[in-house]
């Protein structure tokens, strides 16, 4: 469920609070919040609205979440679709309406049909499911269908089949095979392109040996350049953990530096002329190292692509 600040927490405003400046967060989730309870968390850590992030966890899944502050959202639209990986844990023996254990369960398999799955045929499932695939994404998903979520069609009772979308798993490897009364526990590992749904490889990996299969836990270690090891828990105090934009541009992009003149021009929106080689996008930097922007550089003229203003205290006394 979302957090929910008290009425005492939502009211009191003892001072005054220094606007959070633009910077990325990293945050390790904790089960049973939402995506955007994170965010409420974080604009309350750090005394703004403007917070974003980069990439929905579902409630039942931990790990890492990007949360971009102030100007610094505009990075997120390149960190959505960065590869990304996980660990999961995949419940063999039954399928689930959601394909994972917050879901009705559906018939569950039979001792014998279990027995029958070797470890062997486990992890030749899981071969055929790493490559480029055609996935169907799960029906409680937040695709769209003629405007409406499909997770909201499925609550109204709806029957929902999405189509396949290509998606590339560039690794999944199982990590152990645990076998219990009723069911057998796959823990994996799986790297893969953004808009994979490992709950999706759960059902897909349980339907290929027969006995179903859903997803019983799901920690997200890896997005891009960023690692859960230097996430924030939500109980830290979250100024100290936030990152500047340059230095998480630096992951992300090639880096051009820009005199003080350039830097002035290209916040103003101007073309600039640069004898670098083409590319896009390149993160401009200024003699400080602050990230001006994000451009194009096409023919040895750099087009701005993302503006990022300079934080209000360096810029007083401007015209």
């Amino acid at each position: 469920m979302d957090a929910r600040p008290g009425d005492d927490a939502a009211d009191a405003q003892p001072e005054a609070r220094r606007p959070a400046p633009d910077a990325v967060l990293l945050v390790d989730k904790p089960a049973g919040i939402t995506s955007h309870g994170v965010v409420a968390r974080a604009r309350r850590g750090l005394g703004t609205r403007k917070v974003g992030h980069a990439g929905t966890l579902d409630p039942m899944a931990t790990g890492l979440l990007v949360l971009g502050v102030g100007s610094a959202t505009r990075l997120l639209t390149w960190i959505v679709g960065a590869d990304k990986t996980y660990e999961a844990t995949i419940r063999l023996g039954a399928g689930s309406n959601t394909d994972d254990a917050e879901g009705e369960l559906g018939p569950v398999a039979s001792e014998s049909a279990l027995a029958d799955v070797s470890d062997e045929a486990i992890v030749s499932g899981v071969a055929a499911l790493t490559g480029d695939l055609l996935q169907r994404p799960s029906a409680v998903s937040a695709i769209k269908v003629d405007g409406k979520r499909a997770y909201a069609l499925v609550r109204e009772g709806e029957t929902v089949e999405l189509p396949a979308r290509p998606v590339t798993v560039r690794r999944f490897e199982v990590l152990s095979i645990d076998r219990g009364a009723g069911f057998i526990d796959v823990a994996a590992v799986v790297d893969c392109t953004s808009g994979t749904y490992i709950r999706a490889l759960a059902r897909d990996l349980g339907e290929s040996l027969g006995v179903g299969g859903h997803l019983t836990a799901l920690r997200r270690t890896r997005v891009g350049p960023f690692r859960v090891e230097d996430a924030a828990s939500l109980d830290d105090d979250l100024p100290v953990h936030l990152t500047p934009p340059a230095a998480v541009a630096e992951k992300l992009f090639p880096v051009v530096a820009l005199d003080e003149q350039a830097a002035i021009d290209l916040g103003h929106g101007k073309r600039i002329t640069l004898g670098t080689p083409d590319a896009s996008p390149v993160a401009a930097l200024d003699p400080s190292g602050r990230l001006v922007g994000l451009v194009e550089i096409s023919r040895g003229v750099a087009r701005v692509l993302v503006n990022f203003p300079a934080p209000a205290a360096d810029s007083e006394g401007a015209p």
